[in-house]
């Protein structure tokens, strides 16, 4: 009860850090007891001298990921199985937070298209959440980072990454008790495993939704360029603002490009408009990843566009729900995605807003 009361109500950034350090504590005894008394628990407290074992004490040649607040590394427990350890800083409220948001949610979720929860480490000041290893990293890494040269993400595998990444943020939506809100998803928050099937990852902003709740009112976290318009403005996190993140993650599989995309050296704009000014002039082609070659299924493809831009609609009552997405993506719902093709939106219009120098004015605002 606890950690429930925690994950829906805490704001780390308005604690002190001897409060967060003491929550922490509290919680985590909390997860103790939890887990030792859980028969067939597929996750378990590590020991701090185990992850430094099976990390090479924390080596730089094993480390596959890192940013200002966080590392992970790769490891080999005992048994030979592989892991991904995150190493957090955790003399701050920030990582504090993190840390106990994201333990005590993937403790309490369980699904093929969410990354696998195998256990964590608090000891001292060291806060360690450890996964499975992805061996194919994260989508981001293929589409822009150190394998998108490569070429290998074909459009078959394109889409399953987005049908099945839909099927994880729907168990989070629909069917996870107490329902999840992500806050977090973009590319480099889902990873790929050896078949390149997804796994949606980025616990450490997520929120539970408390029973009858429609959104709830928050500290903005987020990614630039996935955020949707009420939520960077007003701080009001739902299932909608989730879609709309899932929106621009679509765009993003299908073209290749980034959330934020160079026109020319002065002309930046959200992949949305770029992507909506094309679909108004019927041009699908030319919002095609040029990296696939042409080897995309053309129905396939619009339907990912039209479901991605629906997705990102300015109006949160116009976007469907994750349980739409899954449908409208494995082509279900014919009659639903054909009111989507006729919405206004896609009228030729808005591409006559268009300014004189060829950008596009953001008429969604």
């Amino acid at each position: 009860m606890a950690f429930r009361f925690f994950l829906c109500c805490a704001r780390g950034t308005d604690r002190d850090f001897d409060f967060v350090s003491q929550l922490c504590v509290i919680l985590i005894d909390e997860l103790n007891r939890k887990v030792k008394g859980t028969k067939g628990s597929t996750w378990r407290v590590f020991s701090l001298k185990e992850l430094r074992s099976a990390t090479n004490n924390f080596n730089y040649d094993n480390k596959i990921d890192e940013d200002g607040f966080r590392s992970v590394y790769w490891g080999q427990l005992w048994n030979g199985s592989q892991i991904a350890v995150k190493r957090l800083q955790v003399r701050s409220n920030k990582t504090e937070h993190e840390f106990l948001v994201e333990v005590g949610i993937l403790a309490l979720v369980s699904h093929k298209n969410l990354v696998r929860f195998r256990g964590y480490c608090a000891e001292g000041e060291e806060r360690l959440i450890v996964y499975d290893y992805m061996p194919n990293l994260s989508l981001f890494s293929h589409l822009h980072g150190q394998h998108s040269a490569a070429n290998i993400l074909d459009w078959s595998r394109r889409m399953t990454i987005a049908i099945e990444s839909a099927e994880g943020i729907e168990y989070l939506h629909h069917h996870a008790t107490p329902r999840v809100l992500h806050r977090d998803i973009k590319a480099s928050n889902v990873l790929l495993d050896f078949d390149f099937k997804p796994r949606v990852a980025g616990f450490e902003c997520a929120k539970l939704i408390p029973d009858g709740a429609t959104h709830v009112t928050t500290q903005v976290q987020g990614t630039l360029g996935y955020l949707a318009p009420e939520y960077a403005m007003f701080g009001k996190a739902s299932k909608s603002c989730d879609v709309y993140s899932f929106g621009i993650l679509l765009l993003e599989l299908a073209s290749g490009k980034k959330p934020i995309v160079n026109i020319n050296s002065t002309d930046r704009r959200s992949i949305f408009e770029w992507a909506l000014q094309l679909v108004c002039e019927r041009k699908f082609s030319e919002i095609a990843d040029p990296m696939m070659n042409g080897m995309y299924v053309e129905e396939e493809m619009k339907r990912v566009v039209l479901v991605g831009l629906i997705c990102a609609h300015i109006q949160p009552n116009k976007r469907p729900t994750m349980l739409e997405v899954v449908e409208l993506l494995k082509g279900d719902l014919k009659e639903k995605f054909s009111d989507i093709e006729n919405d206004e939106m896609f009228k030729m219009g808005w591409a006559a807003d268009s300014s004189d120098d060829g950008s596009v004015a953001d008429s969604r605002f």
